[in-house]
């Protein structure tokens, strides 16, 4: 197959996990015959660096014009120690997000045996976890107005709005994912207290009409987070909305170990989105220290989700797990026996080889 492919690389360690990133893609082209036009482009404070604007025009046309897009990382200290900053990079993911319509954010998580020590659960309860999270990234009370601070600075008000439509299409990304898996739906809300959790409750049930062969449960948010805990091999696609997801997907991310590990996925209207699910850590900016295999997964998810690749991106996932059990990884992973970003990346390259 031919496809583009848009590079955001970002700031901190995104252009050295995208380096690595860009190097499995190729292996897969050559491997399987694909054709992978990759394209880069200027994000966050290095698109401020270049051109003062977090997202430029550029970017955005790059994107709408790329069959999908590979995201480094985002952050800067020289944005986050300055209050007094107009522009910052963070505002450039926000507004990619709400440029091409991303309105659902897919982030696997998925345990790898050879790190079971590394998480703070016990084993026994490590054991099979592999579920995804869908959650909704555009709405509820992070959009929600009026969003304010009165005048006396006595009071304050955050709105939480969600309309049947924007439930119904994220919905759809869950119900979907749950056929192709484990048919198990896990619809997370707080509808003994909340009336938006009501209407997604009220809509998903509807919605569940219409696939009969997924199995629907419905948790409040406070017993999914202990069950997320407790037995976290029990679920297969969880959804929720975006504070509860912000929170559940936070809480998820330390199973596996390292969130270095973690992929993920923004999709919506036009082009979608995968990236790390880790942050542009500037301290290990340029040292070649930087854990690549959440990029590498982010490419698996790409070719799976995205242009429907499952041998492809399954050979990736295979050998990552052939890398941990062999102890090969990053210092987050193996401390005592650490491997640069770049060898890293070249023992995986080797074994698609």
């Amino acid at each position: 197959m031919k496809a583009k492919i848009a590079l955001l690389a970002g700031d901190g360690i995104g252009p050295e996990i995208m380096e690595q990133g860009v190097r499995v893609l190729n292996a897969i082209a050559k491997k399987y015959n694909h054709e992978f036009t990759v394209t880069e482009g200027a994000i966050g404070g290095a698109a401020i660096d270049a051109c003062g604007n977090p997202y430029p025009e550029e970017t955005h046309q790059l994107c709408l014009n790329s069959d999908a897009v590979l995201f480094g990382a985002i952050g800067d200290p020289k944005y986050d120690n300055n209050p007094d900053a107009k522009v910052r990079p963070e505002q450039g993911l926000l507004a990619m997000r709400k440029a091409l319509g991303l309105y659902a954010n897919l982030r696997p998580v998925k345990t790898f045996p050879a790190l079971y020590s590394q998480s703070p659960l016990k084993e026994d309860r490590l054991v099979g976890v592999d579920f995804m999270v869908v959650r909704e990234l555009t709405g509820g009370i992070y959009f929600g107005r009026p969003s304010e601070i009165s005048e006396d600075g006595l009071q304050s008000v955050d709105t939480c709005l969600y309309s049947k439509e924007e439930i119904r299409r994220v919905a759809i990304n869950a119900f979907e994912l749950a056929q192709k898996s484990k048919k198990k739906l896990t619809m997370v809300d707080k509808a003994n207290v909340l009336s938006t959790s009501r209407l997604w409750r009220k809509t998903v049930q509807e919605m569940s009409l219409d696939y009969p062969e997924v199995s629907v449960e419905y948790l409040f948010v406070d017993n999914a987070a202990m069950q997320l805990i407790l037995r976290p091999n029990q679920f297969d696609v969880i959804l929720t909305e975006n504070l509860f997801g912000d929170i559940l997907t936070d809480e998820a991310s330390v199973l596996p170990g390292s969130i270095g590990l973690q992929p993920s996925a923004s999709v919506g209207e036009k082009t979608a989105i995968f990236e790390p699910i880790h942050g542009s850590y500037p301290q290990a900016a340029g040292k070649n220290i930087a854990n690549p295999f959440g990029m590498i997964l982010s490419v698996a998810m790409m070719l799976d989700y995205q242009f429907g690749l499952k041998d492809e991106a399954g050979a990736i996932v295979d050998i990552v797990d052939e890398a941990l059990s062999a102890q090969v990884g990053t210092e987050d992973l193996f401390p005592e026996n650490p491997l640069s970003t770049s060898v890293v990346g070249d023992w995986v390259i080797q074994k698609l080889a």
